[in-house]
């Protein structure tokens, strides 16, 4: 999609138009007439959020009404949701040209509804045969956002755009060593970002142990990606990023039943947001030092497959007695976190993970599980910028009780308990162990990173839900 910033007088402009609707300080700039402006009242005394359009043949105009007196978070996200509906009448009137205006709306509102537009546009397309509807361009009005200040914004959305893909794509086209060579091909494209491919022989070389095991039923070898983005300026103590990258988990020897199976081409979201949080970063010259860290691999049960009752050792020296093989996720963290504690001596870790099926259990598809160790004011920040995406964190307690559970007699850990509880918490203790001392942040988008079916401006599939909140998180850290 094509976004442009241009001087917009509503009553003049010859073209599909939409016009948000806060309050009745709208009414002296609507090119509608007095019939039509009392619809849009009478329809509001009745419900302030809706979409109403009206014929101007050969054009229409889409009156977007919101109600403004919400919280300014809560209502960015409704007009978000109002996009997804807005969306749905462009592609029955098969408009595929459209602007943007308001009178008495807030940038931020203007934003939250192109920001809507702009996810609600993405579907998964490149394996269908028939013409797809989708926007070709957007004109939004200069008051509201300059051309610059636009395209900072659709960089990010393009950002969110190729990580859906990424999330989406069956690993036939995308296993762990083109990922990699994806990953690199777009760095080579960026300043200032560099970017580390290490292979099986440079892995286990690192005696990354649960990268290797995991790797071990995989006809297709592993890789460990490293980006790295260092602006000039930018502190010398990077934030490290850490995403999990699991290309298709069958659960290894635990293998996953049928209904379990489907949609595991998405347990490598962690690591698509990542690189991609990283690369919007880079894209928008953010005053920051980040470190992106991407364990990539399958998990099959073939070949000389890992199994329960093997006991590895980890990068950073630490045993773990595997329990199910099915807790695959949590391994190749565990040596791309302490890689991250021991190398680039972050100031902070955290990592993104489709991890555990008892954060879906716990909070369903609304938000992220998250917990920390030493990191209370970041993950503060975290939830005031996450409430503001509307990609809202849900906190799960660390207590020191909980490491009881994943003690071993016969090593230092087990990859998970062996009682079904506490799951998404004893997941993220596991982990805790290997950030040492670094400030740590796990976030478990185990519910919010693929959805089955579509849910408000998403459509089914990938969501990339977690960039626009660590994008958010790291514009403050400048």
């Amino acid at each position: 999609m094509q976004y442009i910033s241009q001087n917009l007088n509503p009553k003049e402009y010859q073209g599909d138009l939409v016009l948000l609707y806060g309050d009745e300080v709208a009414d002296r700039s609507l090119p509608l007439s007095r019939k039509e402006i009392d619809l849009i009242h009478h329809r509001r005394s009745i419900k302030k959020s809706f979409v109403q359009p009206f014929d101007r043949l050969p054009y229409r105009i889409y009156v977007v009404s919101f109600d403004s007196e919400l919280p300014s978070a809560r209502s960015q996200e409704m007009l978000r949701r109002a996009a997804k509906d807005l969306h749905t009448l462009l592609r029955n009137d098969e408009v595929r040209h459209l602007a943007v205006t308001g009178e008495g709306t807030l940038t931020e509102e203007i934003v939250a509804l192109v920001e809507g537009l702009s996810l609600a546009d993405y579907s998964f397309d490149r394996y269908r045969s028939t013409d797809i509807f989708h926007l070709d361009s957007l004109v939004v009005d200069d008051r509201y956002l300059s051309q610059a200040e636009l395209d900072t914004q659709a960089r990010l959305w393009n950002r969110i755009f190729w990580c859906r893909e990424w999330v989406n794509l069956p690993v036939a086209d995308l296993n762990a060593p083109r990922f990699a060579d994806e990953l690199q091909a777009v760095a080579a494209d960026l300043p200032d970002v560099t970017c580390t491919v290490m292979d099986k022989k440079q892995i286990q070389s690192l005696r990354m142990g649960g990268l290797i095991a995991v790797n071990s039923g995989s006809v297709d070898e592993p890789r460990f990606v490293v980006l790295e983005y260092h602006p000039a300026g930018s502190p010398d103590q990077p934030i490290a990023l850490v995403g999990k990258g699991v290309m298709f988990d069958t659960g290894g020897l635990n293998i996953k039943p049928d209904d379990y199976m489907q949609e595991m081409k998405s347990d490598m979201a962690g690591a698509a947001t990542m690189a991609s949080v990283l690369f919007a970063a880079a894209d928008n010259r953010l005053p920051v030092h980040i470190v992106a860290l991407l364990p990539l691999t399958d998990n099959r049960p073939a070949f000389n497959a890992y199994a329960p009752d093997d006991i590895l050792t980890m990068y950073d020296g630490t045993t773990v007695e595997i329990v199910n093989t099915d807790a695959e996720g949590r391994l190749i963290l565990a040596d791309a976190i302490a890689y991250a504690a021991k190398v680039y001596n972050p100031r902070l870790i955290i990592d993104a993970a489709t991890l555990t099926g008892a954060a879906v259990r716990a909070i369903s598809t609304f938000g992220i599980a998250a917990m920390h160790k030493n990191a209370a004011d970041d993950l503060c920040l975290l939830h005031l910028v996450g409430e503001q995406v509307y990609e809202r964190l849900a906190d799960f307690p660390m207590w020191d009780e909980y490491d009881e559970l994943i003690k071993s007699p016969v090593a230092d850990l087990r990859n998970c308990a062996t009682v079904p509880q506490a799951g998404t918490i004893t997941a993220a203790k596991f982990l805790a162990h290997f950030a040492h001392e670094v400030p740590f942040i796990h976030l478990d988008i185990a519910g919010v990173a693929f959805f089955s079916k579509p849910q408000h401006y998403y459509a089914q599939g990938a969501s990339a839900v977690g960039v626009r909140l660590l994008y958010a998180f790291l514009q403050m850290q400048s």
